[in-house]
């Protein structure tokens, strides 16, 4: 059997050839970054990020210091960090919030308040950062993100997380839907199952939003001005 690292790269070499395919097609433009950023961090919490639960995810190893460089770039410009988690409050009966989403995956095993539902200490969010509680995939589907987002002026959505192949891949969707240019940061997702991530990276690449090295991400936060909300009109400055 192949291993995880044989799997990954025998996809690199597949989507390098059809790359040109999409080129021809008038696929793979690049959104660009804009000048107003936020990151938001999709379901980064104990469930995903460590060891021992369903939805244990795989590289944490390299997202969660990716995470750790891209929140200290970012608290020092002072722009909006928002993290996501996915928990329910009934997940019995007919007044479950867990939907239809429980007949495919269990879903009733992430309860709000229950610590594996809580963000991982590693990237704890500071008081001042904003705690999105969903209940699908998506960051934006049935949250204040959007409006959040707006409200703030930001133009662009830096996203982290996992999984790749779900909850990240729809707020990157959703992203641009609403009208967001988002950047994935490659070093900064993940998913459970060796390839997912490749082959959804190719993916979004050619058609919903950039994928981004994170040097590439840290120049960036590095070379914009510092942060002004417009909600306040008071420059956003958070220090760890």
């Amino acid at each position: 059997m192949a291993s995880s690292e044989e799997v990954v790269e025998a996809l690199r070499v597949i989507f390098d050839a059809d790359t040109g395919i999409y080129q021809r097609r008038g696929f793979q433009r690049r959104v660009g970054f804009g000048s107003r950023p936020a990151l938001v961090h999709i379901d980064l919490a104990n469930a995903w990020t460590k060891p021992g639960h369903a939805f244990s995810c795989d590289g944490m190893d390299v997202i969660i210091p990716a995470v750790q460089r891209l929140n200290d770039a970012g608290r020092a410009k002072g722009i909006p960090i928002v993290y996501t988690t996915t928990a329910y409050t009934n997940v019995d009966g007919q007044n479950s919030d867990c939907g239809l989403w429980r007949h495919k995956i269990p879903v009733e095993l992430l309860h709000v308040d229950d610590p594996w539902t809580q963000i991982d200490e590693r990237i704890a969010p500071l008081p001042d950062e904003l705690v999105l509680v969903k209940k699908r995939a998506s960051g934006f589907h049935g949250t204040n993100l959007a409006s959040y987002l707006n409200a703030h002026g930001v133009d662009t959505v830096i996203l982290t997380g996992v999984t790749m192949a779900g909850c990240v891949r729809h707020s990157c969707e959703d992203a641009i839907a609403e009208g967001f240019r988002p950047i994935v940061v490659r070093e900064g997702v993940g998913d459970r199952v060796p390839g997912v991530v490749e082959w959804n990276l190719f993916d979004i690449d050619a058609k919903f939003g950039d994928v981004e090295p994170l040097s590439r991400v840290l120049e960036y936060l590095d070379e914009i001005e510092p942060f002004v909300s417009r909600a306040s009109g008071v420059a956003q400055t958070s220090v760890k």
